[in-house]
């Protein structure tokens, strides 16, 4: 067995791991057991009760955290003409269409989400192989493809997540900082929370949410009462 490091083995006196905290009690907890130099994200891992090999139970889409996430997302635009002036007016970090494949294509990276006009992407499409593994790929069901770049741009910019079902039927996603009241964490779970009641597919059958847990990026997981997860900024 792995030796627990004396940071971890600290946080673990203050957690009852056999205990299922609600919401806001589990965000102080994750609060209080974070122990690094820098503002940890504070981060959810959430079972829902589908089926991830089936195609008409896969769980996608994005959210606008209230409080934001405690980043700044870069954003590159794809698109031509006047939408161009529109991107660039709703802050976009960087906007084009071939000179950014080309960049892409030699290892560029220095983006956080891509939003397309959908007349662009015949030619964003060739980045398939490139961006869809990274989850960078623009997708109509997170609002990534869309002619309202102004709209897009600004979600993004004021806190837009994107979720997508992993292989093991799991959930992902950041809700903020370390450095944010509790209040304001328990409340962007349950934004997040409400999405994915919204996204839950037609075919998922029985209890929809299994499990959740919430952790920093260097402190354990704290196991969130699922039983009460539709009023999780209670």
């Amino acid at each position: 067995m792995a030796k627990k490091s004396k940071r971890m083995a600290e946080a673990l006196k203050v957690l009852d791991r056999s205990k299922v905290y609600e919401s806001l009690e589990a965000m102080n907890l994750v609060k209080q057991v974070a122990a690094a130099k820098f503002d940890e994200t504070v981060e959810v891992a959430i079972r829902l009760g589908v089926d991830p090999r089936r195609q008409d139970q896969q769980v996608r889409g994005a959210v606008v955290l209230p409080y934001g996430t405690g980043k700044t997302a870069r954003v590159l635009v794809f698109a031509k003409g006047e939408k161009v002036k529109e991107a660039e007016a709703a802050g976009a970090d960087y906007v084009g269409d071939d000179d950014f494949i080309q960049k892409i294509t030699q290892g560029w990276f220095d983006f956080d989400v891509v939003v397309a006009t959908p007349d662009m992407m015949g030619a964003v499409g060739r980045l398939g192989r490139i961006l869809g593994p990274k989850g960078l790929m623009p997708n109509p069901k997170t609002g990534t493809v869309t002619f309202d770049l102004a709209r897009a741009i600004q979600e993004i910019k004021a806190g837009k997540i994107e979720y997508r079902l992993d292989k093991a039927g799991i959930v992902h996603a950041p809700i903020g900082k370390v450095s944010f009241a509790a209040e304001n964490l328990a409340q962007n779970l349950g934004a997040l929370i409400a999405a994915l009641q919204k996204a839950k597919p037609a075919a998922a059958k029985g209890q929809y949410f299994r499990s959740l847990s919430v952790s920093s990026t260097m402190g354990p997981g704290v196991w969130v009462n699922a039983q009460r997860i539709g009023t999780a900024t209670e």
